[in-house]
């Protein structure tokens, strides 16, 4: 039966639910918020997306500009998703001028694939050996079935340089025999260690209803695949990290933050509460080696939760949903987000706030 398999768990797994609590801190400053309309399409017969949000980003630091790779919505009939690319002039940010300027889009990723053919979705963008990732949820072809299995896959793909283009090159499938059969897959990345071991960080919702939030390995050499289709990569390990609280609905990895060391990662983390189900945000830090994942602080109280008046309406009210974030300065890191499923937020955060945070809550 599914729903006796038993994961492997990281260390601190148990002792990270004495810390949590259900309380915030927000510590994360708002910068500004993209709304749809001031988005102009370009290479689309139609001006402006209904909405945009869920961006990840990227700093490109000779231009001093942040690129947004945000999912958007033509039209709500199907919900179908795309992924758009907007530039943001980081002194924008800093001056306000996000709320009121106007910026040029072009999509980048769209629906062509059984992997994606009912969109594509919660983009998180990232680098590995020098080039350029991105990881999205794919509505499958399955994903209106009743058949309730793979209907969202996570898809990988890599900027092509030369051609100055995304090419879509491999799906992550967790294999049958140790998961069982799953529902969906999604909230993923992957990620690079400085020793240059390659994890994959994602959400499955197993077929006996319970979403699980794992880290997986996986053999670098994947990202040599180059074939002419989406090729299909199993994952057959998985360390469970994090449990839900008595008060939460579910979890799911939010965008990696930064790297401290060779083996330690600090990740945001988005959960949603049972009273209201906002999503509210919080922080761990992760030991990762060959041998075992260690969970080795998690902030007690939520760092970021829904605030202003874009966050607590939209199509989905008393949402934050970080999918990026970017470190712009020692101390410094933005925070790109959707905003109540409809805008795009953008934030920042200290490095040393969140560590004084992580400090209240370290495990080992």
């Amino acid at each position: 039966m599914i729903s006796s398999l038993r994961f492997k768990r990281a260390a601190g797994f148990e002792e990270a639910k004495k810390i949590r609590k259900n309380e915030t801190e927000d510590i994360v400053g708002r910068f500004g918020v993209i709304s749809p309309n001031r988005i102009t399409i370009h290479n689309y017969p139609v001006s402006h997306p209904i909405t945009s949000f869920n961006a990840s980003v990227v700093y490109e630091e000779k231009d001093e500009t942040l690129k947004l790779y945000a999912r958007m919505i033509l039209g709500y009939y199907m919900y179908v998703s795309s992924i758009i690319e907007v530039e943001v002039p980081l002194h924008d940010l800093f001056n306000g001028y996000v709320n009121m300027n106007s910026y040029v889009g072009r999509i980048v990723i769209y629906p062509s694939t059984k992997y994606d053919i009912w969109g594509t979705e919660d983009p998180r963008v990232y680098k590995v050996r020098g080039k350029l990732y991105m990881t999205y949820t794919g509505r499958s072809i399955n994903y209106f079935s009743p058949i309730r299995v793979n209907r969202t896959v996570p898809v990988t793909a890599v900027y092509d340089e030369d051609l100055k283009n995304w090419i879509k090159r491999f799906v992550l499938i967790p294999s049958a025999k140790v998961f069982g059969r799953i529902i969906t897959d999604k909230d993923a990345f992957l990620h690079e260690m400085g020793d240059g071991k390659l994890y994959f960080l994602h959400r499955p919702h197993l077929i006996d209803d319970t979403t699980r939030l794992m880290i997986s390995k996986l053999d670098p050499k994947i990202l040599s695949m180059g074939g002419m289709k989406v090729e299909e990569v199993e994952i057959d390990n998985a360390v469970e990290v994090l449990d839900l609280m008595p008060f939460e609905g579910k979890l799911g990895w939010a965008t990696p933050l930064v790297n401290i060391g060779d083996k330690k990662l600090i990740t945001l983390i988005h959960a949603t509460d049972k009273e209201q189900l906002a999503y509210r945000v919080f922080a761990a830090q992760l030991s990762l080696s060959d041998h075992e994942v260690v969970l080795e602080a998690v902030t007690p109280r939520y760092i970021m939760e829904p605030t202003t008046p874009y966050e607590l309406i939209g199509d989905r009210p008393l949402t934050i949903f970080p999918c990026g974030a970017v470190k712009i300065s020692k101390d410094e890191i933005v925070i790109s987000y959707g905003a109540a499923d409809y805008m795009i937020g953008l934030g920042i955060l200290s490095l040393n706030n969140l560590m004084a945070e992580l400090d209240k809550g370290r495990i080992y």
